[in-house]
């Protein structure tokens, strides 16, 4: 009953600290972190001990999905060089340089074990990526490069965490006969693998007509991928980005509007919530070992925490200006291309470098060491550290530096929107070319100036692109207002009131509208 509490005090405080981040205009993590950190420094123990397989299934499975289901194929095609360069190159490097640091200030700790610090370390996160950059305007290059490498890292990361794991476990070291064969294996097959059984999982998808059904299969198959790849000796992240990216783009597996909404509405929430889990909980299992270390360990602890936090941060910046600026060299820009695109110099490689804060898979991967592993309490303190101070530090100043870098506005998906709204518009003014009722000119008339708005826009032009929207909307409040009236005044039942109420819901959803 105590951690049941516990966790409804955590989601109370945590709703609390979004509200927060939502009125000051702050990432959340950076507030989780703080609010982690104030629960390992509180006198609260309640024994709680995570099965390390557990934890990293329940926090990184539904996280990836997510992100991956989000991610654009073709843009990570259009820029596979760079984001290959951060997934694969700058996380083995901050890996080594992690590694050697550790073991150069810990005499005696097994090489493999400071590997796997430096593995748990090295990846930046996904959800604390897109939260501290969702309200900046970015380059599209440069948001499609830090949300792909968060994608990817992940998979190369856990893939030499889990081999130092193992490792420790067997009292041996970490060699590329063994790590090579190992990686390729899991790449080739995981890759594979990952799409059928999304193909699979798109021929169920259609056949189930309720939403609640739905989301039930949804997180069951998430969760039921991870443990396959596991069983298999796969890559269980590679295994799930490859079957979200699937479903993402089979048409099959296209859900209609009714079942879409509430699914995206929860997946959100469960972001959110494990997010919220993963940051309050290192810190009530970092609480205990802190409260237990022997005199003059925290010191070390903090020494060590600081010079691996300095060394992530440096290694990776140095390595993204030295990559930008190598690019700038041997990259032409196309004819008419702006100045200010995206394209590689000592700006880009500055946030890009800038960008590296971590979170979620930091933590768990971090939870997910074994009880016995060698200077457990040492590598989880360092990891806490590394996440609370690249959130603070980096999360904290990258808007700031992204606004005083000033890059020129970039318009590639606000004008693939207005594209596509011209064209949708005329395949359904197509459609209705052989109807001459009054309905169908009504519609079609509609369609032209929704066209026309589209097409005649210009980005930042503050017009809306579908007028009769807006209206729409008025008389929507209008209805929704007298319909609550006539239940107050009991001219209506319940059940008539929802009935209505959800067809209202249904147009309010049909005038809401981004651009």
């Amino acid at each position: 009953m105590a951690v049941f509490e516990t966790i409804l005090v955590m989601l109370a405080v945590a709703v609390l600290l979004l509200g927060a981040a939502r009125r000051w205009h702050l990432p959340y993590p950076v507030l989780l972190a703080i609010a982690g950190a104030a629960v390992a420094f509180a006198p609260i123990d309640l024994g709680l001990a995570l099965d390390p397989d557990l934890v990293l299934a329940l926090f990184v499975a539904p996280v990836l999905l997510d992100a991956a289901y989000d991610t654009s194929l073709r843009d990570l095609r259009r820029h596979w060089k760079p984001v290959l360069s951060l997934a694969l190159v700058a996380v083995g490097l901050t890996t080594a340089a992690v590694a050697w640091v550790v073991q150069w200030m810990t005499p005696g700790l097994p090489t493999a074990a400071a590997i796997a610090i430096g593995a748990i370390v090295a990846p930046p996160d996904a959800v604390a990526a897109t939260t501290v950059l969702r309200d900046l305007k970015l380059p599209h290059r440069l948001a499609v490069i830090l949300n792909g490498e968060a994608l990817l890292n992940d998979a190369s990361t856990l893939l030499i965490y889990r081999l130092a794991v193992a490792a420790v476990a067997a009292g041996g070291s970490v060699g590329a006969e063994v790590v090579a064969p190992a990686f390729l294996l899991s790449v080739v097959v995981s890759t594979a693998v990952g799409p059928l059984l999304g193909w699979v999982t798109g021929r169920l998808i259609p056949l189930i007509e309720d939403p609640p059904t739905s989301i039930i299969l949804q997180f069951v198959t998430t969760f039921g991928v991870w443990v396959l790849a596991e069983r298999l000796g796969l890559s269980p992240i590679l295994t799930v980005v490859g079957y979200a990216m699937y479903l993402a783009r089979s048409g099959r597996a296209y859900m209609p509007a009714r079942m879409r909404v509430p699914s995206y509405a929860v997946w959100d929430t469960t972001v959110v919530v494990l997010n919220v889990l993963a940051f309050l909980l290192i810190g009530l299992e970092l609480g205990p070992v802190i409260a237990q270390a022997k005199p003059g360990e925290i010191g070390r602890w903090i020494e060590v925490g600081g010079a691996v936090l300095a060394t992530v941060i440096l290694v990776r910046l140095l390595w993204t200006m030295a990559a930008a600026l190598y690019a700038q060299r041997y990259t032409r820009r196309l004819p008419g291309e702006p100045r200010d695109d995206g394209l590689p110099s000592w700006r880009t490689g500055l946030v890009i470098g800038w960008a590296g804060t971590r979170g979620i898979v930091t933590f768990a991967t971090a939870l997910a060491l074994p009880g016995d592993f060698p200077e457990r309490g040492m590598l989880l303190f360092a990891a806490f550290a590394v996440t609370l101070g690249t959130l603070l530090i980096q999360g904290l100043t990258l808007r700031p530096l992204v606004m005083m870098l000033r890059f020129a506005p970039d318009d590639t998906v606000d004008a693939e929107v207005r594209r596509a709204r011209v064209r949708s518009a005329e395949a359904a003014m197509k459609a209705l070319e052989a109807r001459s009722d009054q309905e169908a000119a009504a519609v079609r008339a509609e369609l032209v100036r929704e066209r026309d708005f589209a097409a005649d826009a210009t980005a930042g032009d503050g017009r809306p692109s579908f007028p009769i929207k807006a209206l729409r909307a008025e008389a929507l409040a209008h209805r929704r207002q007298k319909l609550l009236t006539l239940r107050r005044n009991g001219e209506i039942g319940d059940e008539a009131f929802h009935r209505l109420e959800e067809e209202l819901d249904l147009a309010d959803m049909a005038t809401a509208t981004r651009v």
